[in-house]
């Protein structure tokens, strides 16, 4: 269906709702799929949101609260006792979505839900999960998955599997374990079909599968089912057991995370902040690189002053400043965002790292007799001073070059240093830059006003 939000919608769900009209309002709702629901809940007051709520049916209140933004669904869960957010959302959703609800949850009221949970072996298994860092496979799994032991028929297995798909709501592989329930591949359903029920699943599995551990961080999750397009990924523990599984739509939110920390790190943000965080976090997380820009903008005046008599004397110098800043900073974040890109997906190894500097190289020194020819032209026509003409090509063409090795060699030293090199494409490129390019830049004046 195709949602689209308006204010005359709203007002209508808003209306029902204050008459407590149930058919009215559950008739606005019931055709709209759940991420849609969560963004009506935006427009309404927790009061309103909380009827509206308690009118879906059970699976559709849980894939609701999924899909609510962490700050409004904390604000729900709040107004909500323990025994409703239990039985009504934890008991209709996916092992790895209740461990995350749960998880942000006050300690009192985390103890209070679990608690009224009536399945003991499945508060067992939430616990579990909430054991594991978020930011790992672990955290990212779930464990509702069917497998089969390596040992079994086909007929056993397809009745062992009967039953476990009641719990499973997409069904993308069926895995092989043995006794101990090491994982030893993925059984083809079409194979499982054709084959005679009295075959060992041994003979028919597939042993060569991709897996994770536990323990690996969810960033490599990521790069791995997007390398291999795969849809689920099996996790195992130390041991090779398998523990969960764990779904493409985790792995987007998990994309979509990194790629929100890197852009906040490229406009020079230190933490990860939401919209909905504090003045002071926000402030916190600006404030070191407006420090750092503060800093180097006096460095890049203490460069200025240095040549002071001779901008006095060469005032015209001082017109293209801008020019020269501004093209050294662009190349640089150019150069360093193609860097990061690579070695975010994996595509940048160090033994390509020689070819990868050269062929930067490459592109600067043609960029730089582009862009330097470009600005000699327009001096030759507009300006009588021939040292200033070549001032400007020639710094302009150094500049670029500089940058753009500089951009390329940055976030390779950061992630050789185990720092995230995205924080190389940002205000740390552009500061540097500036005052090299400066100091470039008024160096070569010096010495072609001095031969001219």
């Amino acid at each position: 269906m195709n949602f689209e939000l308006t204010r005359e919608y709203i007002e209508e769900l808003k209306k029902a709702i204050e008459e407590q009209d149930d058919v009215t309002t559950f008739n606005y709702t019931k055709e709209l799929h759940p991420a849609d629901i969560a963004v009506v809940y935006r427009s309404l007051t927790i009061e309103e949101a909380k009827y509206l709520y308690l009118l879906l049916d059970n699976e559709k209140a849980a894939d609701v609260l999924i899909e609510l933004e962490v700050d409004d669904r904390e604000k729900f869960l709040k107004v909500l006792p323990g025994e409703v957010i239990a039985r009504q959302f934890i008991d209709n959703m996916e092992s790895d979505d209740a461990a995350d609800i749960l998880a942000e949850l006050p300690e009192e009221r985390k103890e209070e839900v679990l608690s009224h949970i009536e399945n003991v072996e499945q508060a067992g298994t939430i616990i579990d999960l909430m054991s594991y860092p978020e930011d790992t496979a672990g955290g990212l799994m779930g464990t509702e998955l069917i497998t089969v032991n390596e040992n079994w028929n086909v007929l056993t297995s397809l009745k062992e599997m009967r039953k476990q798909a009641e719990a499973v709501d997409e069904v993308y592989y069926v895995y092989v374990v043995d006794d101990g329930g090491i994982l030893k591949g993925t059984l083809s359903l079409k194979k499982l079909l054709l084959v005679h029920s009295s075959t060992k699943i041994k003979n028919i599995a597939n042993t060569d599968v991709i897996f994770v551990k536990t323990s690996t961080a969810d960033e490599e999750v990521a790069n791995i089912m997007q390398k291999y397009d795969l849809v689920t990924l099996p996790v195992v523990d130390t041991i090779g057991r398998l523990k969960g599984r764990i779904t493409i739509d985790d792995v987007v939110d998990v994309m979509r995370e990194e790629a929100d920390k890197d852009f906040q790190m490229v406009s020079g943000i230190t933490e990860d902040i939401e919209p909905h965080d504090n003045v002071w976090l926000l402030t916190r997380a600006r404030l070191p690189w407006l420090l750092i820009g503060l800093v180097g903008g006096v460095l890049a005046a203490k460069v200025i002053s240095n040549y002071e008599d001779s901008l006095r004397i060469y005032p015209e110098m001082a017109f293209f400043i801008p020019l020269i800043t501004a093209m050294g900073g662009n190349v640089g974040v150019q150069s360093s965002s193609i860097v990061v890109q690579a070695l975010a997906n994996n595509t940048f190894s160090m033994e390509s790292s020689f070819k990868k500097v050269l062929k930067e190289f490459s592109v600067a020194i043609i960029n730089g007799i582009s862009l330097s020819a470009l600005i000699l032209g327009y001096n030759l026509l507009v300006s009588d001073s021939f040292a200033l003409t070549l001032t400007v090509s020639s710094a302009l063409f150094s500049v670029v070059l500089f940058a753009s090795i500089f951009g390329t060699f940055i976030p390779l030293l950061l992630n050789r240093l185990k720092i995230d090199p995205a924080l190389a494409t940002g205000p740390f490129i552009t500061t540097i830059n500036d005052i090299a390019g400066l100091a470039i830049y008024l160096v070569v004046g010096r010495i072609f006003y001095n031969i001219f």
